[in-house]
Protein backbone atom coordinates (compact mmCIF):
# COMPACT_ATOMS: atom_id res chain seq x y z
CA UNK A 1 0.00 0.00 0.00
CA UNK A 2 1.58 3.67 -1.25
CA UNK A 3 -0.76 4.95 1.29
CA UNK A 4 -0.62 4.47 5.08
CA UNK A 5 -3.68 4.80 5.89
CA UNK A 6 -3.24 1.80 9.11
CA UNK A 7 0.29 4.24 10.40
CA UNK A 8 -2.11 7.33 9.94
CA UNK A 9 -4.67 6.01 12.29
CA UNK A 10 -2.55 4.45 14.49
CA UNK A 11 -0.64 7.22 15.12
CA UNK A 12 -3.78 9.37 15.57
CA UNK A 13 -4.96 6.92 18.16
CA UNK A 14 -1.89 6.44 19.95
CA UNK A 15 0.25 9.29 20.36
CA UNK A 16 -2.92 12.19 19.73
CA UNK A 17 -5.34 10.84 21.44
CA UNK A 18 -8.27 11.01 18.83
CA UNK A 19 -10.50 8.46 19.71
CA UNK A 20 -12.99 9.89 17.64
CA UNK A 21 -12.54 8.94 13.73
CA UNK A 22 -12.58 5.56 12.57
CA UNK A 23 -10.71 3.17 10.54
CA UNK A 24 -13.03 1.78 8.51
CA UNK A 25 -12.44 -1.48 5.94
CA UNK A 26 -14.05 -2.52 2.46
CA UNK A 27 -13.87 -5.54 0.99
CA UNK A 28 -15.37 -7.78 -2.36
CA UNK A 29 -17.08 -9.45 -0.16
CA UNK A 30 -18.99 -7.60 3.05
CA UNK A 31 -19.93 -4.33 3.53
CA UNK A 32 -18.22 -1.28 5.10
CA UNK A 33 -16.98 -2.26 8.63
CA UNK A 34 -14.78 -0.81 11.54
CA UNK A 35 -11.26 -1.86 12.77
CA UNK A 36 -11.72 -0.68 16.44
CA UNK A 37 -8.13 0.52 16.69
CA UNK A 38 -7.48 -0.40 20.71
CA UNK A 39 -7.71 -3.39 19.06
CA UNK A 40 -4.07 -3.17 17.40
CA UNK A 41 -3.05 -2.21 21.12
CA UNK A 42 -4.30 -5.13 22.73
CA UNK A 43 -2.96 -7.51 25.54
CA UNK A 44 -2.42 -10.74 25.74
CA UNK A 45 -5.49 -11.47 28.14
CA UNK A 46 -7.66 -9.21 24.97
CA UNK A 47 -6.45 -11.93 22.21
CA UNK A 48 -8.19 -14.97 20.77
CA UNK A 49 -7.72 -18.39 21.71
CA UNK A 50 -5.42 -18.45 18.50
CA UNK A 51 -3.18 -15.83 18.96
CA UNK A 52 -2.71 -16.54 22.66
CA UNK A 53 -2.14 -19.97 21.89
CA UNK A 54 0.79 -19.29 19.12
CA UNK A 55 2.15 -16.78 21.79
CA UNK A 56 2.43 -19.85 23.88
CA UNK A 57 4.05 -22.03 21.38
CA UNK A 58 6.84 -19.05 20.43
CA UNK A 59 10.13 -20.40 21.20
CA UNK A 60 13.86 -18.77 20.44
CA UNK A 61 14.49 -16.22 18.42
CA UNK A 62 11.30 -14.86 17.07
CA UNK A 63 10.59 -12.97 13.74
CA UNK A 64 7.40 -11.31 13.55
CA UNK A 65 5.48 -10.48 10.20
CA UNK A 66 3.12 -8.44 9.88
CA UNK A 67 3.57 -7.08 13.95
CA UNK A 68 0.90 -3.86 12.90
CA UNK A 69 1.52 -2.02 16.44
CA UNK A 70 3.86 -4.84 18.14
CA UNK A 71 0.73 -6.46 20.88
CA UNK A 72 2.54 -9.87 20.10
CA UNK A 73 6.21 -8.87 19.49
CA UNK A 74 6.04 -7.35 23.06
CA UNK A 75 4.60 -9.99 25.10
CA UNK A 76 7.49 -12.19 23.35
CA UNK A 77 9.77 -9.48 24.35
CA UNK A 78 8.41 -9.48 27.73
CA UNK A 79 9.17 -13.10 28.28
CA UNK A 80 12.67 -12.78 27.28
CA UNK A 81 12.28 -13.71 24.04
CA UNK A 82 14.59 -12.49 21.22
CA UNK A 83 12.33 -11.07 19.05
CA UNK A 84 12.58 -9.38 15.09
CA UNK A 85 9.50 -7.50 13.90
CA UNK A 86 8.61 -6.12 10.44
CA UNK A 87 5.98 -4.14 8.92
CA UNK A 88 5.34 -2.65 5.87
CA UNK A 89 3.45 0.16 7.79
CA UNK A 90 6.08 3.12 8.53
CA UNK A 91 3.39 4.22 11.17
CA UNK A 92 2.52 1.42 12.19
CA UNK A 93 6.52 0.72 12.86
CA UNK A 94 6.66 4.12 14.66
CA UNK A 95 3.68 2.76 17.36
CA UNK A 96 5.08 -0.44 18.30
CA UNK A 97 8.64 1.50 18.73
CA UNK A 98 7.73 3.45 21.33
CA UNK A 99 5.31 1.31 22.86
CA UNK A 100 8.98 -0.42 23.75
CA UNK A 101 9.41 -2.90 20.81
CA UNK A 102 13.36 -2.96 20.78
CA UNK A 103 13.69 -4.04 17.30
CA UNK A 104 11.26 -3.08 14.84
CA UNK A 105 11.49 -2.43 10.81
CA UNK A 106 9.60 -1.21 7.99
CA UNK A 107 9.82 -4.25 5.66
CA UNK A 108 7.99 -6.58 3.72
CA UNK A 109 9.18 -10.59 4.33
CA UNK A 110 10.09 -10.58 0.10
CA UNK A 111 13.05 -7.06 0.64
CA UNK A 112 13.79 -8.45 4.30
CA UNK A 113 17.39 -8.86 4.12
CA UNK A 114 19.00 -10.97 7.04
CA UNK A 115 21.15 -13.83 7.31
CA UNK A 116 19.51 -14.44 10.76
CA UNK A 117 17.91 -17.74 10.89
CA UNK A 118 14.63 -17.87 13.52
CA UNK A 119 12.81 -20.56 15.77
CA UNK A 120 9.84 -19.06 15.78
CA UNK A 121 8.25 -17.09 12.76
CA UNK A 122 4.47 -16.25 13.35
CA UNK A 123 2.30 -14.48 10.92
CA UNK A 124 -1.07 -13.84 12.30
CA UNK A 125 -4.27 -12.04 11.77
CA UNK A 126 -5.02 -14.29 8.93
CA UNK A 127 -1.01 -14.82 8.00
CA UNK A 128 -2.06 -15.97 4.89
CA UNK A 129 -3.51 -13.48 3.83
CA UNK A 130 0.20 -11.21 2.61
CA UNK A 131 0.29 -13.75 -0.17
CA UNK A 132 -3.12 -12.02 -1.52
CA UNK A 133 -3.78 -14.97 -4.45
CA UNK A 134 -4.00 -18.86 -4.07
CA UNK A 135 -0.84 -19.28 -6.64
CA UNK A 136 1.42 -16.84 -4.53
CA UNK A 137 1.07 -19.44 -1.15
CA UNK A 138 3.83 -22.00 -1.92
CA UNK A 139 6.18 -19.11 -2.85
CA UNK A 140 5.47 -17.47 -0.13
CA UNK A 141 5.67 -21.19 2.35
CA UNK A 142 8.67 -21.81 0.39
CA UNK A 143 10.51 -18.26 1.49
CA UNK A 144 9.53 -18.24 4.72
CA UNK A 145 11.19 -21.70 5.28
CA UNK A 146 14.58 -20.63 4.09
CA UNK A 147 14.22 -17.78 7.26
CA UNK A 148 13.94 -21.30 9.49
CA UNK A 149 16.51 -23.05 11.60
CA UNK A 150 16.38 -27.05 11.14
CA UNK A 151 14.14 -27.24 14.00
CA UNK A 152 12.06 -23.94 13.39
CA UNK A 153 8.85 -23.60 13.19
CA UNK A 154 6.11 -20.82 11.43
CA UNK A 155 2.69 -20.10 13.35
CA UNK A 156 0.04 -19.07 10.49
CA UNK A 157 -3.60 -18.68 10.85
CA UNK A 158 -6.08 -18.10 8.33
CA UNK A 159 -10.13 -19.00 7.90
CA UNK A 160 -12.34 -20.85 6.02
CA UNK A 161 -14.61 -17.94 4.74
CA UNK A 162 -16.83 -20.51 2.76
CA UNK A 163 -19.36 -19.78 5.34
CA UNK A 164 -19.68 -16.07 3.31
CA UNK A 165 -21.41 -17.86 0.31
CA UNK A 166 -23.72 -19.63 2.43
CA UNK A 167 -27.33 -18.87 1.73
CA UNK A 168 -30.46 -19.91 3.78
CA UNK A 169 -31.15 -23.35 2.81
CA UNK A 170 -26.89 -24.04 3.29
CA UNK A 171 -26.54 -24.22 -0.07
CA UNK A 172 -23.03 -21.95 -1.37
CA UNK A 173 -23.43 -20.06 -4.16
CA UNK A 174 -19.32 -19.12 -5.17
CA UNK A 175 -18.63 -17.15 -8.36
CA UNK A 176 -17.48 -19.79 -11.04
CA UNK A 177 -15.01 -17.39 -12.61
CA UNK A 178 -12.62 -16.77 -9.67
CA UNK A 179 -9.69 -18.93 -9.17
CA UNK A 180 -10.54 -19.61 -5.12
CA UNK A 181 -13.22 -18.30 -2.78
CA UNK A 182 -10.87 -17.31 -0.46
CA UNK A 183 -9.49 -14.24 -2.50
CA UNK A 184 -10.52 -11.11 -1.37
CA UNK A 185 -10.01 -7.42 -2.22
CA UNK A 186 -9.70 -5.33 0.60
CA UNK A 187 -8.96 -1.59 1.22
CA UNK A 188 -9.15 1.11 4.34
CA UNK A 189 -10.80 4.87 4.83
CA UNK A 190 -9.33 7.10 7.46
CA UNK A 191 -10.80 10.45 7.49
CA UNK A 192 -10.42 11.71 3.95
CA UNK A 193 -7.85 9.27 3.38
CA UNK A 194 -8.19 5.85 1.11
CA UNK A 195 -5.90 3.04 0.77
CA UNK A 196 -5.44 1.25 -2.76
CA UNK A 197 -7.21 -1.63 -3.15
CA UNK A 198 -5.18 -4.91 -2.02
CA UNK A 199 -5.28 -8.64 -2.59
CA UNK A 200 -5.85 -10.45 0.91
CA UNK A 201 -6.06 -14.27 0.84
CA UNK A 202 -8.44 -16.58 3.51
CA UNK A 203 -7.50 -20.27 2.90
CA UNK A 204 -8.84 -23.25 3.75
CA UNK A 205 -6.65 -25.65 6.28
CA UNK A 206 -6.91 -28.22 4.08
CA UNK A 207 -5.78 -26.25 0.95
CA UNK A 208 -2.83 -24.90 3.31
CA UNK A 209 -2.04 -28.38 4.70
CA UNK A 210 -1.92 -29.72 0.42
CA UNK A 211 0.29 -26.71 -0.56
CA UNK A 212 2.56 -27.55 2.49
CA UNK A 213 3.03 -31.08 2.03
CA UNK A 214 3.32 -30.44 -2.03
CA UNK A 215 6.35 -28.68 -1.34
CA UNK A 216 8.26 -30.91 1.26
CA UNK A 217 6.89 -28.75 4.32
CA UNK A 218 5.09 -30.63 7.45
CA UNK A 219 1.83 -29.05 8.44
CA UNK A 220 -0.03 -29.66 11.51
CA UNK A 221 -3.43 -28.23 12.67
CA UNK A 222 -2.25 -26.68 16.40
CA UNK A 223 -6.11 -24.95 17.03
CA UNK A 224 -9.47 -24.48 15.52
CA UNK A 225 -11.13 -20.43 16.79
CA UNK A 226 -14.74 -20.49 17.02
CA UNK A 227 -15.65 -18.97 13.77
CA UNK A 228 -13.77 -20.81 10.83
CA UNK A 229 -10.77 -19.81 11.86
CA UNK A 230 -7.40 -21.79 12.70
CA UNK A 231 -4.16 -22.03 13.81
CA UNK A 232 -1.50 -24.20 11.80
CA UNK A 233 2.00 -25.02 12.49
CA UNK A 234 4.28 -25.48 9.66
CA UNK A 235 7.93 -27.13 9.79
CA UNK A 236 10.85 -28.67 7.32
CA UNK A 237 10.41 -32.18 6.01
Amino acid sequence: MSKDVLGTALKAYYFNKNTKDKLLTNSSISEEDELPLDYLLREYKDMPIIEQKALNLAKGKTLDIGCGAGSHALYLQNKNLNVTAIDISEGAIEVATDRGLKNAKVANIYNFNSDEKFDTILVLMNGTGICGKLNNLAPFLIHLATYLTPNGQILIDSSDIIYMYEDENGDHWIDATKDYYGEVQFWMNYKEEQSETFDWLYVDYNTLQRCAVYNNLNCELVVEGDHYDYLARITKA
